[in-house]
């Protein structure tokens, strides 16, 4: 197959963009059908108003009258991708106390370049997993008027999590700023609270840490964080609202409190062992595990801020997590493609591809 990457950008491109004047009708060599797992010669897709209408066979789909050819000869085309994980108001330029010099509004702006690249890489939907100030909420909101381009967007908002952990507190400012995040919480009934302020300013799910993060100073990978009875309260609340929970967690007890609590999405999985496994595969739990950007963090973090601890945790969890990714697979797992994507620039998300498939996951996998 030749050059389906670029085809799957020109896609997702104009499949996202802003209604056509009349209907197109796209046509290449060849067509990636991921829901059947084959390879489709000689497709046609006609799009009216910005979306797809119809998917065929140049054979037995014909080109409707008055609409613009868009010819892909010579390209193979497939579905925009998702990107489960990612933070699109993020920027991977700056790390560390580096990051306290930039302003909030800062990040909003270059949210809507990040999701102009993402689009164009391919990726026409995406979960945003935390973003300060409801950012997230803002931007896409503008996407879904056509304000500005990007991939349609889940979004979480500020994270909900305990004082000094990672997700929701700064721990980069000493405490005379007395910065404690957004949505810091102690107890079931003020993880709840937060919950019902992210519902109220329009969330589209819930994000919460279970244990300690890469980029977060004085937190540990392996440690536990929040109480079960706390995580199951942000479960409930979020879930008698029709809204799904995902738990950023790396340690293997978090992960399992995760799990006990009831959430819907384990974000990066690292130290996995079998129970943690058979417990996700029995409540039809997804893994979203981000296995490339241990490669950019450990590359470039350096020049870029980020804290010595963070690059000593990156090295730590790096090679572990594509254990447990490999594991997952092999054990039936239900893994997502989830890159973390803010935390290396926006649009290589796709890089992840290769690495799913060089630690256990076949091309087609679906």
């Amino acid at each position: 197959m030749r050059e389906p990457l670029a085809a799957a950008l020109f896609f997702a491109a104009a499949c996202a963009a802003p209604a056509f004047a009349a209907p197109a009708y796209l046509v290449a060599d060849s067509m990636i059908d991921p829901a059947s797992g084959r390879v489709v010669a000689a497709p046609a897709v006609i799009i009216e108003d910005g979306a797809i209408v119809a998917v065929g066979e140049q054979a037995s789909l014909a080109r409707p009258e008055g609409a613009e050819l868009i010819d892909l000869s010579g390209k193979t085309i497939l579905p925009g991708f998702i990107d489960m994980h990612a933070h699109l108001v993020g920027d991977a330029s700056v790390g560390g106390y580096n990051a306290l010099a930039f302003s909030k509004h800062h990040h909003t702006i270059h949210g809507v370049a990040n999701a102009r690249a993402t689009l164009l890489a391919g990726f026409t939907t995406v979960r945003n997993v935390g973003a300060d100030d409801y950012a997230d909420v803002a931007l896409r909101d503008a996407i879904a008027a056509g304000t500005v381009p990007g991939p349609r967007m889940f979004v979480s908002g500020p994270p909900v999590g305990i004082i000094g952990g990672h997700c929701s507190d700064n721990n980069l400012l000493p405490p005379e700023y007395e910065d404690y995040g957004a949505n810091v919480a102690t107890g079931p009934w003020e993880m709840r609270a937060k919950v019902r302020a992210n519902i109220k300013y329009g969330v589209d799910l819930i994000k919460t840490c279970s244990t300690g993060g890469v980029f977060s100073k004085g937190t540990s990978l392996g440690a536990a964080q929040g109480t079960v009875e706390e995580l199951t309260a942000i479960v409930e609340e979020a879930h008698a609202r029709g809204l799904k929970v995902a738990a950023h967690a790396h340690g293997n007890e978090g992960i399992k409190n995760a799990l006990r609590a009831g959430v819907d999405t384990i974000e990066h999985a690292s130290f996995l062992d079998d129970e943690a496994i058979r417990m996700a595969r029995r409540q039809g739990v997804y893994l979203s595990m981000d296995i490339y950007n241990t490669e950019y963090t450990l590359a470039e973090g350096e020049k870029k801020g980020v804290l010595q601890e963070s690059l000593d945790k990156e090295r730590e969890v790096g090679t572990i997590q594509r254990e447990s990714f490999t594991k997952a697979v092999r054990a039936g797992a239900k893994v997502v493609f989830g890159s973390d994507s803010g935390v290396y620039p926006h649009g290589d998300n796709a890089k992840q591809f290769s690495r799913m498939v060089r630690f256990g996951m076949t091309p087609i996998r679906r």
